[in-house]
This record gives C-alpha cells, sequence and structure tokens, in this order.
C-alpha cells in the first residue's frame, strides 16, 4: 500500500544554528528505498553547508522564502521558483535572505543507477521551473513541467516533474517498473488511488508508491493541486490498465507565465524512456 505522510506530523530536528530538519524520506520510514528527502527550513541570515561527496547526487526545491548560493562559481539568487541540481563533489553554502523552506533530496552512489554516469561531466544547474516549457495533456486540463532530466542534470539516474491538475481532472490508473516513485504535494489537495483505493492528500503529503503498485490522482477542491514527483532511476516502465488512455502531452510552445520558454520540447507520450530533447 502506498505510504503517505504530512510534513505536518514530523517534528523538526535541529540542524544548525537557524536550521532546522524533517526528515520525509528515510529507510525507517521506507524499507529499502534508496533516497533520501528532507524539508529544511532555515530562519532569516542562517546559513548551511552544503557537501555532496563523489559518489553522489543531491537536489533541492525552493519551497518557501529567498536564498543565495554562494559557491566557487558564484552566486546565485534562488526563490520559490528554483530547483537546483548539486553534482557530484559540490561545496557551497545556502544563505537565507529571509526565512526560507526547501525540499532536500539525496541519491547515494548513483552510478548504480546510470551506466554512462559521469561524475566529471556534470555542472551545477538552476532551474526555474517557471520559465521552463509547458506540456498539455492531450486527454484533459493537466500540465507537465520537466525539472530534472538528462537534457537538465546531464544523467539517467534520476527523473523529476512538476505536474499541475486543475479542479476535477485525474490521470488514467497505471503502475511502474523499475524506478522509486514518490511525490510531494506543492498545492492544493485531492485523492490519491493506490491499488484503487483512495488516500485524501493535500499540501505538505508525501506520497511514495511502492513498484507496480497501480496508482492515479484526482484533483479536488477550488485551486490547482500541484506536486512534485520523482524517479528513481529515470528510465523505466510504465503499464496502463487496460483501455486506459495512455498519458500525451503536447507541447504549448510557452512558460507557465504565458512567456516564450528557454527550451522547446516535442510532445511525447509517457512510456519506457525519457524523450531525448527533454
Amino acid at each position: 500500500m502506498a505510504i503517505t505522510i504530512n510534513e505536518s506530523a514530523i517534528e523538526h530536528e535541529p540542524l544548525s544554528a537557524g536550521v532546522a530538519r524533517k526528515r520525509l524520506l528515510t529507510h525507517a520510514r521506507v524499507a529499502g528505498t534508496r533516497i533520501g528527502l528532507d524539508r529544511l527550513d532555515l530562519a532569516a541570515r542562517a546559513a548551511l553547508e552544503l557537501n555532496v561527496s563523489l559518489d553522489d547526487l543531491a537536489w533541492f526545491q525552493m519551497l518557501e522564502g529567498a536564498a543565495v548560493l554562494r559557491h566557487a562559481g558564484g552566486d546565485a539568487e534562488l526563490g520559490r521558483s528554483h530547483i537546483v541540481c548539486l553534482p557530484p563533489g559540490f561545496s557551497g553554502t545556502l544563505c537565507a535572505t529571509s526565512a526560507a523552506a526547501l525540499l532536500y533530496g539525496e541519491l547515494p552512489q548513483a552510478r548504480r543507477f546510470d551506466a554512462a554516469f559521469d561524475p566529471a561531466a556534470l555542472r551545477l544547474r538552476v532551474v526555474d521551473w517557471t520559465r521552463e516549457p509547458v506540456l498539455d495533456s492531450e486527454h484533459d486540463a493537466r500540465k507537465r513541467i520537466y525539472v530534472l532530466t538528462p537534457k537538465l542534470f546531464g544523467t539517467r539516474a534520476i527523473k523529476g516533474e512538476i505536474i499541475i491538475y486543475p479542479p476535477g481532472t485525474q490521470a488514467s490508473n497505471h503502475h511502474h517498473e523499475g524506478a522509486e516513485h514518490f511525490m510531494y504535494v506543492l498545492q492544493g489537495r485531492g485523492t490519491a488511488y493506490a491499488n484503487e483505493s483512495p488516500i485524501p492528500v493535500r499540501k505538505g503529503d508525501l506520497i511514495y508508491y511502492g513498484e507496480r503498485e497501480r496508482h492515479y490522482l484526482r484533483s479536488e477542491g477550488e485551486e490547482d493541486m500541484v506536486f512534485v514527483e520523482f524517479f528513481v532511476p529515470g528510465e523505466y516502465r510504465t503499464v496502463w490498465v487496460e483501455g486506459a488512455p495512455v498519458c500525451t502531452w503536447t507541447p504549448t510552445g510557452r512558460s507557465l507565465g504565458g512567456e516564450k520558454p528557454v527550451r522547446e520540447i516535442e510532445g511525447h507520450r509517457s512510456g519506457i524512456a525519457t524523450p531525448v530533447d527533454v
């Protein structure tokens, strides 16, 4: 059965001066998981040292507030629309300019998930997901924005995307083979179905599906339900229940704000592999 927990049910652990952590995805919570995911809260002007080993990958997504990422290559100003890919061997400091919160994920021994993994070829990437191309669902009003992909991060060890469900929309029932799959609800509420059993979900929920567990979501309420989801590794097989429409995504030629996006993506169907232009 899917594992769900809301971050409000987890106690903060002091991490350093002005920094507290909530452990969302751990071995204790999900036996056998190969991923670590935390929520980190930084007080204004707090600093967090970020160090990634040569065998690992890490990433973080800003949830609230603003910060500056300081590293050898310069400074990057970050806000709620940014996701940052941290390569192996990265060292830097995240300095909160106001009270800030972020999701922080780690993938130990990333080489296990990508035969072509080359730590020397990976670089720090700062992605403003509101400037990335939006793809529309062919069957309904849902939208997809890719945020962690081979094109953006340089590895197939992990894939991440943001999905937007306007009220009343839902996906087709399906399952995945060959990857861990979890999602975090950024906004709104709805119902997640796991092997056809309903689970109410809301902002701040982590939802973890076991491999081959059938699942889909439905948005409810008066606002869009928005979530970010991740797969490890980033290549896997998706199997749809018999008769269900396969998710097909059409490029809109625009970003979330209606502007020209920073790059282009061709249309595609959700399936075995991530398209090369993603």
